[in-house]
């Protein structure tokens, strides 16, 4: 989600799902009927590939990531598949190709790949309480959290191979000139008061960040959006989609992630605490690091505060974006209040 990139991609489902179906033939379906299921960043369809299997297929947000940067998101989800990381695969077109350039008429072609089917349910949806009792909500955030660490430790072992370009979650990625996700300053859904609120909890925030540690110990290749509806559980198997955010960064983003939209659970502390106890079942989490949740929360609330901005005439209608910014506010006052 890069606030910098105008969307210049098709407006209507129509134009998009005419362009899922041209792109289906360089996987070799001409009769498909793409079934449109998401439409924010990337158009996401169900689609059926020739031998009747299902894939999704993801026409990208036009100039959100080089060829080489989609070339090494898609190799990173490759690699973990194989790892045994429960990730969906490339599915390579006809030619092996990992994802092709595709265009109708004078509109400037878009970059399409295709993607195993995972049959998993995502965890729950934005902005609608969870539906687990306590027993299931521990066990499966512990499995996240398991997951999460699992993640951390295939890619930590892991050998990019040349040419690999993913952006870096690091602290110029959220406060330098050109943050991922845009300047939280010029968000324009803040009041007075909780822009002030902001600017204080970033001044602590800089700070705190700049004398973060960052070792192999804690910082690597990261999913950097483990959102609820980013995590699939399938029986006992947690499944991890949607890598479009993917890059280096500290490993505890991706559990301040995983916690953001849980925050008004009434069962939150055991949310949390069964995070932490399955990432610490695979992986090394110190003190600190839990420690440091907070701060990691609170940059993702800068990092929303920048993203939201760009998406009010194409993803975020004016009402998400009022709510999205008054969640990220609170986010960043519960940081700054803490000692």
């Amino acid at each position: 989600m890069n606030a910098s990139v105008a969307r210049s991609e098709p407006e209507t489902a129509a134009d998009v799902t005419e362009l899922a179906r041209h792109a289906l033939t360089h996987w070799g379906v001409h009769d498909g009927e793409p079934e449109l299921l998401k439409y924010r960043e990337n158009a996401v369809f169900r689609v059926r590939l020739a031998d009747g299997r299902p894939a999704a297929l993801r026409i990208h947000r036009l100039g959100y990531h080089t060829d080489a940067a989609l070339r090494s998101e898609l190799q990173w989800m490759g690699f973990l598949q194989s790892a045994g990381v429960a990730t969906p695969s490339p599915v390579p077109t006809r030619t092996g190709d990992l994802f092709v350039p595709v265009g109708i008429g004078s509109a400037p072609p878009r970059q399409v790949d295709c993607l195993s089917w995972l049959e998993g349910r995502a965890v729950g949806a934005r902005g609608v309480p969870l539906g687990y009792t306590a027993e299931r909500a521990t066990q499966v955030f512990t499995a996240i959290g398991r997951t999460i660490a699992r993640m951390h430790n295939a890619a930590a072992g892991w050998t990019p191979p040349p040419g690999f370009a993913r952006h870096a979650w690091d602290f110029d990625g959220f406060f330098g000139p050109k943050p991922i996700w845009g300047r939280f300053e010029t968000c324009p859904f803040l009041d007075d008061d909780n822009r002030e609120l902001v600017h204080r909890a970033h001044k602590k925030a800089v700070a705190a960040l700049s004398h973060h540690e960052r070792s192999a110990r804690n910082f690597g290749l990261i999913h950097a959006d483990l959102v609820r509806e980013n995590v699939l559980v399938d029986g006992e198997t947690v499944e991890i989609i949607d890598f479009d955010d993917c890059g280096h960064g500290w490993h505890v983003y991706d559990l301040a992630v995983a916690l953001y939209q849980n925050r008004d659970e009434a069962i939150y502390p055991l949310i949390e605490a069964s995070l932490i106890d399955g990432y610490r079942r695979e992986r090394e989490l110190t003190e600190d690091d839990i420690a440091a949740l907070p701060l990691f929360s609170a940059l993702r609330a800068f990092a929303f505060l920048g993203w939201v901005q760009s998406r009010v005439e194409g993803d975020t209608n004016r009402q998400a974006g009022m709510r999205i910014s008054a969640i990220a506010a609170g986010v960043v006052a519960d940081y700054l209040h803490r000692p």
